[in-house]
């Protein structure tokens, strides 16, 4: 379980892009931040796992106090929390399956880290999530011959294959089209429901955000103005999220790190079999 209380993030320069954000996600929920550009979205998402230090604030996986530990023990503790770049960050000269492979990094001594030397079982594991994402028989394969869709689908696997308590994912669809967007959001949603874990996405896309999500965080300003069921974002919603607006008297409270209490629905659409080309 992943727990924020009352974080926040002021900038040297005076900014402040997250005020008091207090959540909690469990499950196998799959949950998406949105707000308009520069409300504080990428940055509650670094946070976590500290590339960005919060001011003020805690964040807890499993009742463990992340922002509590030294770089040996963060480094340690960053095995339980997968992350997908917006950008990829993928080494483009290394295969697929090296890129895949470095998911196990903290598991492994600097020597066989060097070597490139990971135990059977990892590369069993490896393997079994190159198929899941739709890169089977793709392991050899430079990243850097491959699609935008495809890196995507790398750092899936790559998140993945870490065996985290929690998936991160930063804008994963900024940069791919319509259609390979939804994929990356199928599998996304595949991956909570299936692997019993906890996804969080921050988006731009609020169509994706509504088809996809168990629920729904607005953040504006560095507050969040909104946490309920996706289906509970109406136009109101939306006007507060990202005009400001007043929100009505029924509107869904915020500020709570309770859990809505609700298990999360497989609310998968019948889905396409992926294509290596996407």
């Amino acid at each position: 379980m992943l727990e924020t209380e009352n974080l926040g993030k002021t900038y040297p320069t005076g900014d402040e892009a997250l005020c008091d954000v207090s959540v909690t996600i469990d499950g196998r929920e799959v949950v998406a931040m949105i707000g308009p550009s520069g409300a504080g979205k990428s940055t509650f998402v670094r946070c976590i796992n500290r590339l960005v230090e919060p001011t003020t604030g805690r964040v807890l996986l499993d009742d463990s106090e992340l922002t509590g530990l030294d770089d040996d023990e963060l480094r340690n503790a960053r095995r339980d929390i997968g992350m997908v770049f917006q950008e990829y960050n993928l080494v483009e000269r290394l295969t697929v399956m090296e890129n895949v492979l470095s998911g196990r990094l903290g598991y492994v001594s600097n020597w066989a880290a060097l070597r490139r030397n990971f135990p059977p079982e990892d590369v069993e594991r490896a393997y079994e999530l190159l198929d899941l994402v739709g890169l089977d028989g793709m392991e050899d394969k430079r990243v850097d011959e491959l699609s935008g869709g495809q890196r995507q689908r790398v750092g899936i696997a790559r998140a993945v294959v870490q065996e985290p308590k929690i998936v991160l994912a930063d804008e994963p669809t900024s940069s791919l089209d319509p259609e390979t967007s939804r994929d990356v959001m199928e599998l996304l949603t595949d991956i909570a429901v299936d692997r019993d874990v906890p996804v969080l996405i921050n988006i731009h896309e609020v169509d994706l955000a509504e088809k996809y999500a168990d629920r729904i965080l607005g953040l504006h300003d560095g507050e969040l103005v909104f946490d309920g069921p996706a289906a509970d974002l109406t136009s109101e919603s939306k006007g507060v999220i990202y005009r400001g607006e007043e929100p009505p008297e029924s509107a869904t409270a915020v500020g709570t790190s309770e859990p809505s209490g609700t298990e999360p629905t497989d609310h998968r659409p019948e889905q396409r079999p992926l294509s290596a080309e996407d």
